[in-house]
């Protein structure tokens, strides 16, 4: 859905653009077809893998090739503050805990949020909204 869009967080169902909102982040929900209005309230998205999939458990090791050292010069030029679990598991090779990491990005502190997506229905709402509370109360 999402490739289709040609947006980030399209599927009516993700509740990414929800938590930003709830947890502080920006003034109002966005829609993702305003996903660079994001970037007045200092956030930006990339991604790990470039193939779409259906879900973030399609993707294989091969699609997050180079993945780290992408990361490395864009934590390097523009000095982000959170990534996906799964971005960090692929870019990594390593399952992380949610929450701040040890590793750093260059200068990067990384903090980890919940999956966002209807495929990981698993994580109640109040859980996911305490860790993007918890990224906003580190932010300041």
């Amino acid at each position: 859905m999402s490739a289709a869009a040609g947006a980030h967080f399209a599927n009516p169902r993700n509740d990414f653009w929800r938590l930003l909102h709830e947890a502080g982040f920006t003034p109002r929900p966005l829609r993702a077809d305003e996903q660079f209005e994001a970037l007045r309230y200092g956030i930006g998205l990339t991604n790990a893998a470039f193939r779409t999939t259906r879900g973030s458990g399609d993707l294989r090791r091969a699609d997050f090739a180079d993945s780290a050292a992408r990361l490395e010069r864009l934590a390097a030029e523009l000095r982000p503050r959170f990534v996906g679990k799964e971005a960090y598991r692929g870019a990594f090779g390593k399952r992380p805990e949610l929450g701040l990491q040890e590793r750093r990005l260059s200068e990067t502190r990384l903090f980890v949020l919940p999956s966002t997506s209807p495929a990981n229905a698993a994580v109640p709402w109040d859980e996911r909204l305490r860790w993007f509370r918890e990224l906003r109360r580190l932010l300041g």
